[in-house]
């Protein structure tokens, strides 16, 4: 399986040294390299990568940045000259991280775990544009950010023009609608509940029958969510209640 890889760096460089790396590993296919994160968002939207080397510490825009313009990001492997942004990258979860100037042995490190992180991933190209529940997508709310797997979601509620997205015991604020983000999720494990709440149905721990004809969801945090009564009978229909 050839990895698909894109270089998001603002220093020529750093860019060669990584590109170097790069051509000792045969499996590593470089689609291309941006020195900013606009041309970098252009690069990654028109290649779908697999992996993405990308900067921390940019002019204008820096690499969290780049992070939070995409809807679903790639495996990520922060390159930095500072300790305390490598530090930093496992809050968001990155894969890894590369400390200037890299290392082959630190470098090949990296690949292995680049490797099998890819062969956990389902693997097939996915035509639609929706997401896959190995799919991760990048959240900033205020000074924290995460890098959350889809299928680790619970659900999402509508706060304002904003979502709040539940997982584990965090419940940060995403700054997209709740109608953009259903587009976007996977169709068979993701459910509209109600105009306020779409939930993921691997988390439903029960089911009871409501008011009207409505149907109660207990979620396995035992928050409780109230099905209106249309998405009842499609919620019946669909789990063959």
């Amino acid at each position: 399986m050839n990895i698909k890889a894109v270089i998001v760096e603002d220093s020529r460089l750093a860019r060669n040294e990584l590109k170097e790396l790069i051509k000792k590993h045969d499996d590593i296919d470089l689609l291309g390299e941006a020195e900013n994160v606009d041309a970098g968002f252009e690069l990654i939207q028109n290649t779908s990568p697999d992996l993405l080397f990308l900067d921390i510490n940019m002019p204008e825009k820096d690499g969290f940045e780049l992070l939070e313009m995409l809807d679903e990001v790639p495996i990520t492997i922060f390159t930095t000259a500072f300790d305390e942004y490598a530090i930093k990258s496992f809050e968001y979860n990155a894969l890894d991280y590369l400390l200037k100037p890299v290392s082959e042995k630190r470098f090949d490190m990296a690949m292995e775990k680049v490797r099998t992180k890819l062969e956990s991933v389902q693997t097939g190209a996915d035509k639609s544009k929706r997401l896959k529940e190995s799919s991760q997508i990048f959240i900033k709310d205020g000074e924290s950010c995460w890098l959350v797997k889809i299928g680790d979601i619970s659900h999402f509620e509508i706060v304002g023009n904003y979502t709040r997205v539940f997982f584990g015991d965090k419940k940060p604020l995403l700054y997209k609608s709740l109608n953009l983000v259903e587009e976007k999720l996977p169709e068979a494990s993701f459910f509209r509940a109600n105009r306020q709440q779409i939930v993921n149905t691997h988390f439903i721990e029960g089911v009871v029958p409501w008011f009207n004809g409505k149907l109660k969801l207990t979620m396995q945090n035992g928050e409780e969510i109230e099905v209106s009564r249309r998405q009842s009978y499609i919620f019946k229909d669909r789990m063959s209640l």
